[in-house]
């Protein structure tokens, strides 16, 4: 008899263990959280929910709080009486900075959390378990029941830096598309918004102290860039942020726990800024210098052996300083060509002056004198510098400490090591797969843009960050970021098109632990983001929900 019941008691157990684990898959989370354990039943909402809120999650549950009223019906009342709230957020002190536990019985939920952020993805994941519509913030009337699984999370991120970068350079989306690719990376507990914000056709950021970087640099006459056999067009183009308009998306961007890394690329990649101001930053200021009208690189850069051009890039550094509260600036680097330093007699003067015969250490005593310039601001007011990996290929022990972050975009893996072993902090930033404006399928329906569609979401979610690095190694990764340059691409609709559902890939990518990542999961609980971006109005890679 003993026996008997044994017998029926493992079959029960392993019946409920595999429906949980049925029900475990069936949901649709992404990034997928670091654990998740089912039970059984739902919670189901009434029409008005009581709530007690931690004071340090009021102000982020405001938002929530009238979005989900706006998407439900549900109206929550704040209470001050924690046990007889249905919902609760509590702190608990020794989660990590992003963390966060969400617990659903069939009576209550209950959220803890150490941080705001940790409160904030908590919430995007409570959205995550119902009908898309809440997330989308819109009302759907064909749903009757408002409910939720009974479930454990105990979750938080990977990587501290979970990033994409958006280039307006060369082709500038406007404030409400920033706004709406701020939104995208807040669903999926992205919190680094890399804003490119320069380029050799076009300056986009008001600076009040040199005027003519946006009276001049931020306007050409043309708008699709010439490359090979493309005609060019005659319209005047471009446009820039205000300092006011600045101010505008950095608080929206805080509000979703996003911190903007503004990047002025420099020497390199600056015609822009030459056009505006030859007579300061040009190798060759007797010579015509207009916003450049081409893609590719050009080698127009900065003179950084004049002093007047170093000052220049103190002044902007200060004002990207205070209009982005955050702790990095991003000096670009890359692609910087060095023939005109080579053919000027201030170059070739400050060369020997540094005991250098190889011109790429110039553009590493420009970036000594900025950093130098950083260390002697207030303690509030510096901020740590990124360059992309080509600052690998000079001296770097000409810098005055190894405190910059290295992001490794070309030869990423490799790159990235090299940057660690010299002491450095390094962000994965792989040009393949990771350059999500290339074409996401090999389909003649993809829209103009580069590569012929090799950089699927397939390829995208399969890239494995940090693969083989050794464990000495592993703390200087910060983590991963996903990139998208403008060359090609115009209209948000399309920009639009290629981030979607790729960035998804790159958020699992820097949340979820490798050994939990599969990509037929993925795509499984891929499905339900088609609802959620039509609902938002949102173009995206449908071929991958097919």
């Amino acid at each position: 008899m003993k026996i008997r019941s044994l017998i029926i008691f493992t079959i029960t157990v392993a019946i409920n263990f595999m429906a949980t684990v049925v029900f475990a898959q069936e949901l649709s989370l992404i990034p997928l959280p670091q654990r998740i354990d089912m039970g059984e039943g739902r919670f189901t909402f009434s029409e008005k929910i009581e709530a007690y809120v931690t004071p340090e999650a009021e102000d982020l549950f405001k938002d929530f709080a009238r979005d989900f009223e706006e998407s439900t019906g549900i109206k929550i009342k704040k209470i001050s009486n924690s046990s007889k709230a249905k919902l609760q957020l509590h702190t608990f002190s020794t989660l990590a900075p992003e963390g966060y536990t969400l617990k659903i019985t069939q009576n209550k939920i209950l959220i803890a959390a150490s941080q705001p952020a940790g409160f904030f993805y908590a919430l995007q994941t409570l959205k995550q378990l119902m009908p898309r519509n809440v997330m989308a913030a819109v009302s759907d009337p064909c749903v009757k029941e408002w409910s939720l699984p009974v479930l454990d999370i105990l979750d938080e991120p990977r990587f501290e830096w979970r990033g994409f970068m958006l280039d307006e350079g060369r082709h500038i989306f406007g404030k409400e598309a920033v706004k709406q690719v701020i939104d995208i990376m807040a669903m999926y507990k992205m919190n680094r918004f890399h804003w490119h914000l320069s380029e050799d056709q076009g300056w986009r950021v008001e600076i009040k102290k040199y005027p003519l970087l946006t009276q001049v640099g931020a306007w050409r006459e043309r708008k699709g860039l010439g490359y090979g056999d493309v005609k060019p067009d005659t319209e005047h183009y471009g446009g820039y942020y205000t300092q006011k308009d600045i101010k505008e998306i950095v608080a929206y961007a805080k509000s979703r726990f996003v911190e903007i890394v503004p990047e002025i690329d420099i020497p390199g990649h600056s015609q822009a800024a030459i056009a505006a101001y030859p007579e300061i930053l040009a190798c060759d200021p007797e010579n015509r210098h207009d916003v450049w009208l081409w893609q590719g690189i050009s080698t127009d850069v900065i003179n950084v052996a004049n002093p007047q051009a170093v000052k220049f890039a103190k002044d902007v550094i200060d004002e990207l300083t205070a209009l982005f509260p955050f702790g990095y600036i991003h000096l670009g680097g890359d692609e910087c060509p060095v023939v005109k330093w080579e053919q000027n007699a201030q170059c070739r003067e400050r060369l020997k002056a540094i005991g250098s015969t190889n011109y790429r250490d110039l553009q590493i005593d420009f970036y000594s004198q900025l950093l130098d310039h950083i260390k002697q601001k207030p303690k509030s007011e510096r901020r740590k510098l990124i360059f992309w990996n080509e600052i690998l290929h000079g001296n770097t022990a000409l810098l005055p400490d190894n405190d910059i972050t290295v992001m490794a975009w070309v030869g990423a893996d490799k790159a990235a090591a090299e940057a660690a072993k010299r002491g450095m902090t390094t962000i994965l930033s792989p040009q393949i797969p990771y350059y999500i404006n290339r074409k996401q399928s090999p389909l003649p329906t993809e829209p103009m843009s580069q590569g012929r569609g090799t950089e699927t979401v397939e390829a995208v979610y399969n890239y494995v960050p940090m693969k083989g690095v050794d464990r000495s190694l592993q703390s200087k990764y910060l983590g991963v970021q996903a990139n998208f340059w403008s060359e090609w691409v115009a209209d948000e609709s399309t920009l639009q098109y290629l981030i979607l559902p790729r960035l998804a890939a790159v958020a699992e990518a820097g949340w979820t632990e490798q050994t939990k990542r599969n990509y037929e999961d993925f795509v499984r609980r891929l499905q339900p983001e088609g609802e959620l971006y039509r609902k938002k109005g949102y173009n995206y890679g449908k071929h991958i929900m097919e």
